[in-house]
């Protein structure tokens, strides 16, 4: 069980980019020890907030204190080609040290390196066999690694170095199963303080606590994320419910006045009636009068204070409910018949055809070559792969005698959707993206598809460049989804990396709609399994192509 003594504590912080743009707000908040999950829409501010208490970014205003050193493992890890595994893991000038020490160099800077990690390889050795390794690996160039590989020894680091606070944004992206569990495991042993940024369900499961930054405000659950989400779903019910109570009592309200109104007016026409016809003396249906006008405007100030009473409780049930973030498309029919040949995907064993709007996931482990071949079935790619590759032995295996796979397309109509998102022009607008994909659709016509896929309002002018994630995510859908010709065949290459829930739950909803062929690479198989797959093909390192069971969800 998790301490409830906060390990990091955030008062008034406030981050403004240099060009104006405010990231984070006036945010007072802590996160306690244990492990902590924090959630949040892309674009919510998650990374900044990392890097600010990683110490990467100086906060405008406001301070962060912490009970201990911070270590920090960015989205994108960045290496030389000279970098070493001794560098990822951040032990290397100890290691060094040790090793000059041990060959007779006793110079004292050596020592003061080293201070107390005389152990430093043995406690490396003991956690990177948690993960395949060992100390034998320390020399080993990183170039030889896949990206899986990379990122858990970046993360059996911090490990390590036994930091007492730890900051891990994304650490799943690029992970394939086994790689997961690995992951899992370090993360279920991790002492201190962990705080994790993911969109992965299963890692959140394994959190003390989740911490949401919604809105400018960091709010923290004493549970794992699927009780977090019920929790939320349920403040969101009874939100909605609230609202809906509201705009009742409104109308309720409203009606009552126009009630009184009318008897108001009635009264008021009963009394002109007598008045002309002098049922009583000048004075006393003066005073009668004067009576009635004071009962009215009493009577009308308290129906106007329930109704400002109302109205007031409606804002603020209506400000406690999210708004919609489902998105719904009604998208061009690519023409792709079941008859219709669409491609081949060409292993060393076998040739799969791509029929009709068949659904096909590929995967396989990390470093077998998934996004080599999405690359060359495409175009981008031609001659040998430089995929990371490796013999049974683990050693590795020479670029051209690397078995490849292949493929072969028979329509020139794809939409092809990369890793980085980098299919954009960064300088353009959103709608001006769009635009060259659908030249022939009006500005009109893209503001609607774009408001269809939540990019609205002023977000449609921006420069690309200053969307957020999610934004960036949507605009590439656009452009995929409303291209004219449509596409007869979407290739997707890991998707849902740095996605939150939201902008999954819409790519499945976008994905929905669309009726020609699909070939995606993912790990992620929550999100596989509401692709209706008519087929899941897994890559070997020999270039194989096997076909595996999948059950939808």
């Amino acid at each position: 069980m998790a301490s409830s003594s906060a390990a990091i504590v955030l008062n008034d912080l406030t981050f403004v980019w240099p060009d104006g743009e405010p990231a984070v707000t006036g945010l007072t908040a802590s996160f306690t020890t244990g492990r902590t999950g924090l959630v949040g829409d892309n674009g919510a501010g998650k990374s900044t907030l990392l890097r600010l208490i990683a110490g990467e970014l100086t906060p405008t205003s406001g301070t962060i204190s912490t009970t201990g050193a911070v270590g920090y493992l960015s989205q994108s890890l960045t290496w030389r080609d000279e970098t070493t595994v001794k560098d990822l893991l951040g032990i290397g000038p100890i290691v060094d040290a040790i090793r000059a020490i041990e060959g007779g160099d006793v110079d004292e800077r050596h020592f003061e390196t080293i201070g107390d990690d005389w152990d430093i390889e043995s406690r490396a050795d003991e956690q990177l066999r948690g993960i395949g390794f060992s100390v034998a690996d320390l020399d080993r160039s990183v170039r030889t690694l896949s990206g899986g590989e990379v990122m858990l020894i970046a993360i059996t680091g911090l490990r390590v170095r036994r930091l007492p606070i730890t900051l891990l944004d994304e650490p799943s992206n690029n992970l394939d199963r086994a790689g997961k569990a690995m992951l899992a495991d370090l993360v279920a042993t991790w002492p201190g303080t962990l705080v994790v940024v993911s969109h992965d369900l299963d890692l959140l499961e394994l959190m003390d606590q989740t911490a949401e930054l919604y809105a400018g405000r960091l709010t923290v659950f004493g549970g794992p994320y699927s009780e977090w989400k019920a929790n939320l779903d349920r403040q969101q019910a009874l939100a909605v419910q609230q609202a809906q109570a509201a705009d009742h009592a409104i109308k309720v309200e409203r009606r009552q006045r126009v009630e009184a109104e009318q008897k108001l007016a009635q009264r008021a026409r009963s009394a002109k009636t007598a008045n002309e016809q002098k049922r009583g003396s000048k004075i006393l249906m003066n005073g009668l009068a004067s009576r009635a006008e004071k009962s009215a405007g009493k009577l009308r100030s308290g129906l106007d204070d329930r109704l400002d009473a109302a109205k007031a409780a409606r804002v603020e049930a209506a400000a406690r409910v999210r708004p919609d973030q489902k998105i719904s498309l009604d998208l061009p029919d690519p023409d792709v018949s079941s008859s219709r040949r669409i491609a081949e995907l060409r292993g060393t064993n076998r040739t799969i055809i791509v029929q009709g709007p068949e659904r096909i996931a590929l995967v396989g482990a990390n470093g077998v070559g998934k996004t080599t071949l999405l690359e060359r079935l495409v175009g981008l790619r031609e001659g040998a792969s430089d995929v990371s590759a490796a013999d049974a032995s683990g050693a590795p295996v020479a670029e051209d005698a690397r078995p490849e796979a292949s493929g072969m397309l028979f329509t020139d109509r794809v939409g092809y959707l990369t890793q980085r998102l980098d299919g954009l022009d960064e300088r353009a607008s959103a709608l001006e993206n769009v635009r060259a994909a659908a030249p022939n659709a009006t500005d009109g016509e893209i503001r609607s598809r774009l408001g269809r896929l939540l990019v609205r309002g002023a977000d449609v002018n921006r420069p690309v460049s200053t969307l957020s994630g999610g934004e960036r995510f949507r605009v590439c859908l656009a452009k995929l989804l409303f291209a004219d010709p449509p596409a007869q065949l979407l290739v997707l290459d890991e998707p849902t990396n740095n996605l939150d829930r939201t902008s999954v739950d819409q790519l499945v909803d976008a994905l929905a709609a669309y009726r020609g062929a699909l070939l995606v690479v993912s790990h992620d198989e929550r999100f596989l399994g509401r692709l209706g797959l008519t087929s899941l093909l897994e890559l070997r390192a020999d270039g194989a192509l096997l076909e595996e069971p999948f059950a939808n969800a």
